[in-house]
């Protein structure tokens, strides 16, 4: 339900959003560039495109989604004469024409793109098209079929080994083990350290919890490692291509041979070299495949009519083409150590027929249940990795989300099988006190801070949080405070707002579209303000010379994109934009900075929040900052709710201290 919800959301949008609009969400990159076109290392047509405005908007594109190329052609003077047609040209939808093929991003990085098309492609129109072209993202199916196609092999699965695992999974029946003395690893915390010896006595599945901060990725690495004295070869697997950059980087600094499937999202120096295509094309049978393939391409284009010979040696050329793709294939996964990829990208062709004694999933918690059983049918046991009390799976159909595709394959094992968890109990990001509120409701009070970085902060005797009150005073509903719970004690300092003496200003939401969601305009210049007061009280030549970053996190989109827009614009921030990142909740998952404001946007009479009632996504939040955390919102409306408001009486009670 899931998959029709979205595509006949997506069908809708296409028909009735206008291009401009398009733009502006990020799914469209008009007008455009056409550079060279061209064939991979994997004998596909590609095409490159570069971007041409609007290189401030935050796109969407990222490798392995599909895309269609379009032509906008201006509407005519006569148009407008007509108000219908007028109203149609405004729209958009009048002045577009798809081309009728549809490619697949191949890699993107800035204002550049490279993507496969299909060799049937007529990139000769593309290329010579006198009205203004442009590609836009396309509803991607590929990875609901596989998802379907994973679901329908598990359940009917019988007598073999993801059928245990199945069973396993969706029961309370106990989980096998190993028996064999615990090995010692001096460098870890203790619960690191058990973390690493129940996934080596784990026979079917473990489960590494890791709150924020509390050195999952380095418990991760250490427990391949130490699998890969065991086995010869893992398979490593991530909802996102991020975190599979992210894990595949840390493994490759501790000397492992890694062989990462798909282009990484964020292709760099260091993984560059240790993609599959990038391999590929390193290899010294690979020139004699590339004149194989050229052959043949000229072949086909020189062909004669009725020649006798020409299929023959089309065959002979074929036939030597595969068999040095296989070979080449072989080798490569022969000698790495690691293979990585998506959950989805395990799918890949290139990966058919590998099989691997141990799957690892990192940031389980954030991946679908039906896209892990994906690469499950390819292993024999399963390590989860993650945080079931941060980011959820993204599910966009409510209907779904009630029939319970939101709960993780991770979050059912946690509950039927709480003896496989650990928990991993000292953290090393943040303050004590920024960690104390999110460890006590999110945790059980059972995560602690790392001595070193208990204390840890910019300024002696500051706060390490803060909430900037937004909320209208008693007595004047249309006049905000000035400032935040004031401290008793005289000696305390102050966390009075930067807009005090600004007078009658009104902190409301907006609401701007479905995409979007909610702005706060007067809120958003409140948080750069408070930015501001601050770097002015740490010392505009201290930020620079220690590079002290800073985040400023909102759930909204409006709200991302008009701070973006401010920071850009305020003379001030030149000089630190380098330093500073805005972004969404989901965009600072796995991040961290010294310096985090959250502005919460939401105020209004009725007490709405919105999916601020998102809990873990307000966990991921509050637990960004290492030094200083700044809460921008209005409590009448969020305290509403007794998450806020205890998260209010904690802040208050700080300052109070």
């Amino acid at each position: 339900m899931e998959y029709y919800a979205e595509k006949e959301t997506f069908r809708k949008q296409t028909e009735a959003v206008g291009m401009a609009r398009k733009v502006k969400r990020g799914d469209a990159w008009f007008p455009l560039r056409i550079g060279k076109r061209f064939y991979n290392s994997m004998n596909q047509l590609a095409i490159e495109v570069f971007r041409t405005s609007d290189e401030e908007i935050d796109h969407n594109f990222e490798f392995g989604r599909p895309v269609m190329f379009f032509k906008m052609r201006k509407p005519s003077p006569e148009a407008f004469v007509d108000r219908k047609k007028s109203q149609e040209s405004k729209s958009g939808t009048s002045s577009v024409s798809y081309f009728n093929f549809t490619g697949t991003v191949s890699y993107v990085d800035g204002d550049k793109m490279v993507i496969t098309v299909p060799d049937s492609a007529p990139l000769l129109d593309l290329q010579s098209s006198e009205v203004p072209v442009g590609v836009q993202l396309s509803f991607d199916e590929t990875s609901y079929k596989m998802m379907f196609d994973a679901l329908d092999r598990v359940m009917k699965a019988r007598g073999n080994r993801l059928a245990y695992l199945r069973d396993l999974f969706y029961s309370h029946q106990k989980a096998q083990r190993f028996t064999f003395a615990p090995m010692k690893f001096p460098w870890l915390n203790p619960t690191q350290e058990r973390a690493v010896n129940e996934v080596l006595w784990a026979k079917d599945v473990a489960v590494v919890h890791g709150p924020p901060g509390t050195g999952k990725t380095t418990t991760l690495v250490e427990a391949i490692n130490e699998t890969l004295m065991r086995e010869s070869q893992v398979l490593v697997c991530a909802q996102s291509n991020m975190a599979v950059d992210w894990i595949c980087e840390k493994l490759v600094d501790r000397g492992i041979n890694v062989l990462r499937i798909g282009n990484p999202t964020r292709v760099n120096d260091k993984m560059l070299g240790f993609t599959y295509e990038r391999k590929f094309e390193a290899h010294p049978d690979y020139p004699q495949l590339w004149a194989i393939r050229k052959a043949v391409r000229q072949l086909r284009s020189n062909r004669k009519r009725g020649s006798e010979s020409y299929h023959q040696k089309m065959e002979r050329l074929k036939a030597r083409a595969t068999e040095l793709e296989i070979r080449i294939n072989s080798e490569l996964f022969g000698e790495a150590r690691v293979i990585a990829s998506t959950l989805v990208g395990s799918n890949s062709r290139i990966m058919e027929g590998q099989k691997f004694g141990t799957l690892f999933i990192d940031e389980a918690a954030q991946a679908l249940e039906a896209a892990c059983w994906i690469p499950i049918k390819r292993c024999t046991r399963v390590i989860f990795a993650g945080d079931h009390c941060q980011l959820p799976p993204t599910v966009k159909c409510i209907a779904a989300q009630r029939a319970g595709l939101g709960k993780t394959l991770m979050e059912r094992i946690v509950e039927n099988k709480p003896e496989v968890v650990t928990l991993l109990k000292v953290q090393y990001r943040m303050n004590d006190e920024i960690m104390r509120f999110s460890s006590d409701w999110f945790y059980g009070g059972k995560v602690e801070s790392a001595p070193q970085i208990k204390y840890r902060g910019i300024l002696d005797y500051d706060i390490p949080m803060m909430w900037i009150d937004t909320a209208p005073q008693q007595g004047n509903p249309g006049e905000p405070s000035v400032s935040a719970p004031q401290p008793e004690n005289p000696g305390e300092p102050s966390v009075s707002s930067p807009l005090e003496g600004k007078g009658n200003v009104g902190f409301r939401e907006t609401f701007v579209g479905e995409s979007f969601g909610r702005i706060n305009r007067d809120e958003a210049e409140l948080t750069l303000k408070t930015l501001e007061d601050y770097f002015g009280k740490i010392g505009k030549q201290r930020i620079l010379d220690e590079q002290i970053d800073v985040g400023i996190i909102s759930p909204y989109r409006a709200q991302v994109q008009y701070l973006k827009q401010l920071v850009r614009k305020r003379e001030f921030f030149k000089p630190y934009r380098s330093l500073i990142t805005v972004n969404t909740v989901d965009g600072f998952q796995g991040q961290e900075r010294d310096v985090i404001l959250i502005s919460l946007v939401r105020a209004n009479d009725e007490g709405q929040i919105g999916f601020l009632n998102d809990l873990r996504r307000m966990n991921v939040a509050i637990t960004r900052a290492r030094m200083k955390l700044i809460i921008i919102g209005d409590p009448s409306t969020l305290c509403r709710h007794p998450f806020y408001r205890k998260l209010y009486e904690y802040v208050k009670s700080l300052g109070n201290s």
